[in-house]
């Protein structure tokens, strides 16, 4: 190990250990001089932390603090290893079920011709089907910014001929050289 000139302290190159909080305490770790206790086997009573400690002990299991703000805080007697399996099991259950928005970009210049918006149009269709979020943006280049109103036209349309599959979120609004239309999907996605 290399040791650092200036402070005789060996250099570590700032490596420290990870340290995982536990998100409940358990144990000896609670404060509380007294507690509710429930759990399988077990009189619900308010009782001294060593008590509860030693009963939890006595069944092979821990004491953990479910609900800290209570008064008393109350405690469970379960295997805390298996607890937090289970914990984490209903997060990722919870991730899982979550909606998931996708948004997805269509870019127009102010003097779109007809085919060309036509095409973008089912494919705004296909991702409004989807269940994805459209973001239609006019992008004006160098002095087409003078044609504001084109874009704004344009955009319109572009919501005018999606409206049975999408509703407009966010109305046409210029931010720099892009005026941005947001529509999301009417029904339900996939």
């Amino acid at each position: 190990m290399a040791l650092n000139p200036t402070n005789n302290r060996p250099n570590n190159r700032g490596f420290r250990p990870r340290v995982v909080e536990e998100p409940y305490r358990i144990n000896e770790r609670i404060t509380a001089q007294r507690v509710r206790v429930v759990g399988e086997n077990i009189k619900v009573d308010v009782y001294p932390i060593a008590v509860a400690i030693k009963m939890a002990q006595e069944q092979g299991l821990d004491l953990v603090e479910i609900s800290p703000k209570a008064e008393p805080p109350v405690c469970k007697v379960i295997d805390y290893s298996k607890f937090k399996y289970e914990q984490k099991k209903k997060q990722k259950e919870i991730k899982a079920n979550a909606q998931k928005s996708v948004l997805k970009e269509i870019r127009f210049g102010p003097n779109t011709d007809d085919h060309d918006f036509n095409f973008k149009v089912k494919h705004a269709e296909n991702f409004l089907k989807e269940g994805a979020k459209v973001k239609a943006y006019v992008h004006f280049a160098g002095r087409s910014i003078v044609y504001k109103e084109r874009g704004e036209i344009l955009l319109l349309k572009f919501a005018q001929s999606l409206e049975a599959l999408g509703k407009v979120e966010q109305m046409p609004q210029l931010e720099g050289k892009r005026m941005y239309l947001l529509m999301t999907p009417k029904g339900k996605g996939k």
